[in-house]
């Protein structure tokens, strides 16, 4: 039997990958937005319905998952990049931060931020950003909680096409924390791996998006196995 994309895709947080453990925590997206808290420089809106998280952002906007994750995780989700003729449907800009803490190991849900993107300067924190149209570049960051200071690494500064957004396309997505191992995965594909010798190990993670029109589905937070398991 030959299944097409859509199927394919389907159900992908539940679909076991190398290492996974029991998970930890998962949102279908039919019950509201009791498990998320916004944070949005403009008014934005933000719907949860149908098994999907709905997200239409005016300018930067992040949406917390509120629970804190402990490490080795993984965490999964669909997106897709709405281009229907929105005001916002700039298909650019899914983006993401895990393992977040304020420097003082804090959640950053107790100091709420204004949404506007170097308000997050000041957090330790992994971060991605996969770009699209006028954002041309995919990048992986390590903040260390510095005002001004988001460290780029040469090599986790891509711009090739086939690492951009493709318009209302669902893919696949997967933030691994295993201790020292850091990935971002796009489909079965590994866009960034970073060997943290001073791994964030816990913490929070954010949907993160500016001026852009996405949708989320199937989440879900999975415990990572160790090696050899």
């Amino acid at each position: 039997m030959i299944l097409d994309r859509r199927t394919l895709l389907a159900g992908l947080a539940a679909t076991p990958f190398a290492g996974q453990g029991r998970r930890l925590f998962a949102d279908d997206f039919r019950h509201g937005m009791k498990h998320w808290t916004i944070e949005a420089e403009k008014p934005a809106t933000v719907v949860a319905k149908g098994g999907v998280l709905d997200i239409v952002a005016a300018a930067g906007l992040t949406v917390w998952f509120k629970r804190e994750l402990v490490g080795p995780v993984a965490i999964a989700y669909e997106a897709q990049a709405v281009s229907a003729g929105g005001p916002y449907d700039r298909v650019s800009d899914l983006n993401a931060f895990w393992m977040a803490r304020e420097l003082d190991g804090s959640s950053p849900l107790a100091h709420p931020r204004s949404g506007a993107f170097a308000d997050y300067d000041t957090l330790k924190t992994y971060y991605v950003g996969q770009g699209g149209n006028g954002n041309t570049t995919t990048r992986f960051r390590r903040y260390i909680g510095k005002p001004g200071d988001r460290p780029l690494l040469p090599r986790h500064d891509h711009a090739a096409a086939d690492e951009m957004l493709t318009p209302n396309r669902w893919t696949g997505v997967r933030l691994v924390a295993d201790g020292e191992r850091i990935e971002y995965w796009n489909d079965d594909r590994r866009l960034f791996e970073h060997r943290d010798p001073e791994p964030y190990a816990r913490g929070w993670f954010g949907l993160r998006t500016t001026q852009s029109h996405l949708r989320i589905r199937n989440f879900a937070v999975f415990s990572l196995l160790p090696a050899g398991r």
